[in-house]
């Protein structure tokens, strides 16, 4: 069984409550320390490599690691660490790896950043329904003459479900303000090591399906991936260290998670599956518009730039921003928490369940989501002079749902079609999205107005501006969704 964990953090100010609720129960305190090593160029990291030498309590370890595989050897009784020698993973393909890494540039191995914590740890489940430990850390990292305090509070199934894990960890989020913190100890490390103040944003990239996969699992992948980008751009965030780039990235992937759960939720069988569905296109609607508060503030900045720029242009002051940390409030908030532990045990506790009841495949249910989808937007299309901006507003989501719907499924197209029908719907979105942008900038000066009448100057140009880009929007939209490359798409 691959050992599954769950790790948070919680605000410093509280920290006293959490070990008193530990009392007596997690024992004394053992020493953790470790010491990562690599070389000055990065060898071992670029290989996606992990060595490292350990010590819990008077016990050393020598460790090698990569994403998919671990070798460890016991030391023995030391009072002092040991000297790294690389050749005792010589025997193993990993160290086969690490060899031919190092031999390949005949580089030298120093040590890069260490760990050192004290640890406290209790058994709080166990039993025929499994086993989780609660882990309970404090400490610091240090890279050379820098350092980062560490706390950190983790619950590791040992065996047993992942939704005996959530099971076990859903009370101490009642009594404690704990938030998701996805981050490695390893990725803490080699940030502090290269004097970086967060790890880099994480991209949205597709999951790996199979023409035949039952539609359930793929919604199952669709939403793994999702949680791939929103976990840790999220933690960034929640932490105070994001920029503006891991927002972005974390809106997209709330975004790819609401159309994926729209576009193939009814895989979940049963008035249940509905209501799962509403329930989190709901919460993660809420969650994202207050994510996007300080988005806005800089789109209206951004849209306003070139009438400001207009000479005479009367010179008013923006409304006061939204406060960076209203999103690190959001993501902290309990409710925030459960929401995604929920969508982690849709996402990884389910896998190796047979449905019982009749199910389609993915590639079925695709053809008749898209081609449907399309259909609708083709008539939007048509009548995009006659709608409304809230009307408008929709025609962009929904073409936002066909695109990451093609790009959900892009493991399974053959050919050059998909990437032709991508590439035709980014002009479409480009151009919906700067109306959009002119949208939020007109309420806001209109708003604006009511106190400052210098603000009517851009509430006309943005209305002009508006105008002639809705007059843009129409032959955009029908050329991306016609030509033969929606014809040749399929899906095998």
């Amino acid at each position: 069984m691959v050992e599954v964990e769950l790790k948070f953090q919680l605000p410093a100010a509280r920290r006293a409550k959490l070990e008193a609720a530990l009392g007596e129960s997690c024992g004394p305190p053992v020493r953790l320390h470790a010491q990562y090593f690599d070389t000055a160029e990065r060898h071992l990291a670029r290989a996606g490599l992990r060595l490292c030498l350990w010590r819990q309590g008077e016990i050393w370890m020598q460790t090698l690691r990569s994403p998919a595989q671990a070798h460890e050897l016991c030391l023995g009784l030391r009072p002092q660490a040991p000297a790294l020698d690389v050749l005792r993973h010589a025997e193993v393909p990993l160290g086969q790896s690490l060899l031919a890494a190092l031999g390949k540039h005949g580089a030298t191995l120093a040590l890069v950043w260490e760990s050192d914590v004290l640890r406290r740890q209790c058994v709080l489940h166990g039993g025929d329904e499994g086993r989780v430990e609660l882990i309970w850390e404090q400490g610091e990292l240090r890279a050379g003459p820098r350092q980062q305090a560490l706390c950190e509070l983790v619950f590791a199934l040992k065996s047993g479900s992942l939704a005996t894990l959530i099971a076990v960890v859903s009370p101490w989020l009642e009594q404690h303000p704990l938030w998701l913190d996805s981050r490695a100890r390893w990725q803490q490390g080699e940030r502090l090591a290269n004097d970086l103040r967060a790890t880099p944003a994480i991209p949205a990239r597709p999951p790996r399906l199979r023409a035949q996969m039952l539609a359930s699992r793929a919604l199952r992948a669709m939403v793994a991936v999702c949680l791939e980008q929103i976990l840790p751009n999220c933690t960034e965030l929640a932490a105070g260290e994001g920029h503006a780039e891991h927002l972005h990235q974390a809106r997209v992937g709330m975004r790819r998670l609401r159309s994926a759960l729209r576009l193939f939720g009814n895989a979940i069988p049963g008035e249940l599956g509905l209501d799962l569905v509403l329930t989190w296109d709901r919460q993660l609607a809420l969650l994202a518009s207050r994510l996007g508060g300080v988005r806005d503030q800089e789109l209206i900045a951004e849209t306003l730039r070139p009438a400001r720029l207009i000479e005479g242009a009367p010179s008013i002051e923006l409304p006061r921003p939204a406060q960076a940390d209203e999103a690190q409030q959001a993501l902290r908030a309990v409710g925030c928490t459960r929401l995604m532990l929920a969508l982690l045990q849709f996402a990884y506790g389910g896998e190796d369940e047979e449905p019982d009841w009749p199910e389609t495949s993915i590639q079925a249910l695709a053809h008749r989501k898209l081609k449907k989808l399309r259909r609708r937007l083709l008539e939007d299309a048509s009548a995009f002079q006659t709608m409304d901006d809230a009307m408008r507003h929709s025609i962009r989501k929904r073409l936002k749902r066909l695109r990451y719907g093609l790009e959900f499924l892009s493991s399974l197209s053959r050919g050059q079609a998909l990437k032709r029908c991508l590439d035709g719907l980014r002009p479409a979105q480009d151009a919906l999205g700067r109306y959009n942008d002119l949208c939020v900038a007109e309420a806001a000066m209109r708003h604006h107005a009511q106190t400052d009448p210098r603000a009517w100057f851009y509430v006309g140009w943005l209305s002009a501006r508006r105008e002639q880009q809705g007059c843009e929007i129409e032959a955009a939209l029908q050329k991306a969704l016609a030509g033969r490359a929606w014809r040749a798409l399929r899906f095998a």
